[in-house]
């Protein structure tokens, strides 16, 4: 993957994210909709040409767009290949939690290494995606921080091999 611009349901700062459930944010009109849109397409793409598509001046577009961010509607941020930047161990990991689910997700999130943290049900409490240096760092990770967090009672660890998909042009309903 290259870098490139994408835009995401939330602009929270990571660990804060609280997307779905208890998401105070008003229902969007057809044409934010249509701007998200845009910027999923293009993350770059000019104000002007947003507003071209969607029927609306450009400082209209850099309002919405605006509006839209400090709601945490969406985020624009550059996406890259962790490979190309130094991280060349990427894994998934699968917890299962004794007691408050919600404070482990928590101390999840606060860890700079954690992509994103899914309350889940099925075989796992939660599921974590972490970005590692090197196999070293991500037993680190595992061994010493996740597994030493209150209420973890087991972890497993699914390590990526190959990436074969990773879109974030879901569009909009």
């Amino acid at each position: 993957m290259h870098s490139e611009h994408v835009v995401s349901r939330s602009a929270e700062p990571k660990g804060s994210r609280e997307t779905r459930s208890g998401n105070n944010t008003p229902p969007l009109d057809d044409v934010s909709l249509a701007i998200i849109e845009q910027l999923q397409e293009d993350g770059r793409r000019p104000y002007a040409a947003i507003g071209k598509a969607v029927g609306l001046s450009e400082a209209a577009v850099r309002q919405r767009v605006q509006k839209l961010l400090d709601q945490g509607v969406m985020q624009i941020v550059a996406v890259t290949d962790p490979l190309t930047v130094g991280f060349r161990r990427q894994a998934m990991v699968g917890i299962n939690v004794e007691g408050d689910t919600e404070s482990v997700a928590d101390a999840l999130s606060d860890m700079s290494e954690v992509e994103y943290v899914v309350m889940t049900a099925g075989s796992f409490d939660l599921l974590a995606e972490i970005v590692c240096e090197d196999d070293d760092h991500l037993l680190d990770v595992i061994n010493k921080r996740i597994r030493a967090l209150s209420g973890v009672r087991s972890t497993e660890t699914f390590v990526y091999l190959k990436l074969k998909k990773q879109t974030y042009m879901w569009g909009t309903r």
